[in-house]
């Protein structure tokens, strides 16, 4: 009995050690992830930190930045940080790499209601204006704005941080009623911002300042923001932009680390939704080199072709058409040299029945003169066979040489003393 237990005991540790050593053999991966300047782009984080905590044996973890003068993208270069969030608007640097796009930005401006919208330089001169921190799309797409109606920064007031009540607020940021909302109710100005748009939806396609904006800017896509979406601030339809929030790494960042990202990320993108259904909602892997402002992480190129056919599979129909055709140009060459041999033959065997009828009649008639006749005939016939021969019209093989045999043993019959005479030929 004690045996027996002894055996379940240690059976049991058995397993556990191997439960232990394949738990061991799982890789985990802590990614730090650079604190976000803005304020939308930090929740969002934070909801990633939490479920990756509940939901994966991976981790996140928040970074802040060591120099509020550094951007999220210097610190990914220096090391500081493994991960990134950055607009697809940034303009390209060499030590950033893509991971995926993780959820769309759309251009909010909003304006205080005693400003007149209609000409964006009145809107603009002397109003004290956030744009997000420097370096940010869209303080960069602002300080373009201002280029385009022969403004400078010194004809405006752009704050670095989000002051009480701003005469413009102009922000890529996720669609988010909610978030909007608080805004105005934190700061007590409800009813006193109203939200611009950049055209209206007969100007898409129509060649206005609008589409001239989407073709110098291959990554800004045109954004309807419906009526009502924001309450009271969007009375109507209203054409802005979007541009895709990318989740970037350090290029030396490990490939295997940042592939279990990516599959972590898709996996995770149920608990995600439950949390920020219009950002994640359409979390997609179905992304190129040529929609990233960054090179794509050799990782998220990977993920990208995991599903592609490998080079044989690519080849295999290119590989079948070529065997196909060897085959058949195999079939056909041994064809066509069969008939070539046949045709050799065929003559060989013209020569055969030629000597064969010449022996008969010579032997039917029982006459030394038809017999010596009949000699120089066959003859003659293996002179022209010689003569093919030599021209390579016949081969010189087995059924060439049982001919030259042939003949040679017709001549000598021919030859022979005829029954009866005593008399010889020489």
């Amino acid at each position: 009995m004690h045996d027996r237990y002894r055996k379940i005991g240690s059976t049991l540790a058995c397993v556990a050690v191997l439960a232990g050593i394949a738990s061991c053999g799982e890789a985990r991966h802590e990614y730090r992830l650079a604190i976000p300047g803005l304020e939308l782009d930090r929740e969002v984080t934070e909801e990633l930190v939490e479920v990756f905590e509940q939901n994966s044996r991976h981790r996140i973890s928040l970074v802040p930045l060591p120099d509020p003068a550094m951007t999220a993208l210097e610190a990914l270069e220096s090391g500081v940080v493994d991960l990134a969030l950055a607009s697809n608007a940034q303009p390209y640097r060499q030590g950033v790499t893509t991971v995926m796009p993780l959820y769309p930005t759309v251009l909010h401006i909003l304006y205080k209601r005693d400003r007149n919208a209609s000409d964006v330089r009145e809107l603009l001169v002397g109003a004290r204006i956030y744009a997000g921190p420097v370096g940010s799309a869209s303080r960069r797409l602002m300080l373009t704005v201002l280029r385009a109606h022969e403004l400078s920064e010194a004809d405006v007031e752009l704050v670095d941080e989000r002051v009480s009540f701003p005469d413009v607020v102009a922000l890529y940021l996720p669609v988010s009623p909610k978030h909007i909302s608080n805004y105005l109710q934190e700061t007590g100005t409800i009813g006193e911002y109203q939200m611009l748009g950049l055209g209206s939806l007969d100007d898409l396609g129509a060649g206005s300042g609008l589409d001239r904006a989407l073709l110098l800017n291959p990554r800004l896509k045109p954004f309807v923001i419906p009526v009502g979406t924001y309450g009271a601030v969007t009375p109507e339809p209203l054409v802005t932009l979007s541009v895709d929030k990318m989740l970037l790494a350090a290029p030396q960042l490990a490939e295997t680390v940042v592939y279990d990202l990516i599959e972590e990320l898709r996996r995770l993108q149920p608990a995600l939704v439950a949390r920020k259904p219009l950002l994640f909602s359409n979390l997609s892997d179905e992304f190129s080199a040529s929609d990233s402002t960054f090179v794509l992480h050799k990782a998220a190129q990977s993920f990208i072709d995991r599903d592609a056919p490998d080079v044989y599979e690519r080849y295999s129909g290119v590989a079948e058409v070529l065997v196909t055709l060897v085959i058949g140009v195999v079939s056909g060459s041994y064809a066509l040299l069969q008939i070539y041999h046949r045709r050799r033959k065929n003559r060989i065997d013209r020569f055969y029945l030629e000597v064969m009828e010449i022996r008969d009649s010579a032997l039917a008639k029982n006459n030394r003169a038809v017999r010596d006749a009949a000699i120089a005939e066959v003859r003659q016939v293996q002179n022209s066979a010689f003569e093919m021969l030599i021209n390579e019209k016949v081969a010189a093989d087995d059924s060439f040489r049982i001919f030259v045999t042939l003949s040679n043993d017709i001549i000598a019959e021919l030859g022979s003393p005829i029954v009866g005479t005593g008399k010889k030929e020489a």
